[in-house]
């Protein structure tokens, strides 16, 4: 997970939105580089769902989500980067205690995971 430098603040798994031509899986493979310098390898979609509360720094409200969970992925992740604080591997348990970003808290809990 990623402490995020920019709006929404908080922490939060690596996300984006999808650029034009692209598709779902080109974005993930995509923005888990971007952002955290990780290979990845497999996975599976959790979730699809048109959030109408999700604002994102562009100043967009409502954004349609992808969760996946990545399966196996090879590399270090980075430190840190321009848009997070720190990056760091967080234990389900300890999740509760964090400033999740609001989007997180809502996956998390749908998830059943805090």
């Amino acid at each position: 997970m990623l402490d995020r430098v920019n709006y929404p603040y908080g922490w939060a798994c690596p996300a984006g939105h999808i650029d034009e031509r692209e598709g779902v899986e080109e974005a993930l493979l995509r923005e888990v580089k971007e952002e955290t310098d990780l290979e990845i390898g497999d996975y599976k979609l959790l979730i699809h769902e048109f959030i109408d509360w999700n604002e994102c720094a562009q100043g967009v409200r409502g954004h349609d989500w992808y969760v996946f969970e990545i399966i196996n992925w090879e590399g270090n992740p980075k430190e840190k980067d321009k848009e997070a604080k720190q990056f760091s591997w967080i234990a389900p348990a300890k999740l509760k205690k964090l400033n999740l970003e609001p989007v997180w808290e809502h996956w998390f809990k749908k998830l059943k995971i805090i």
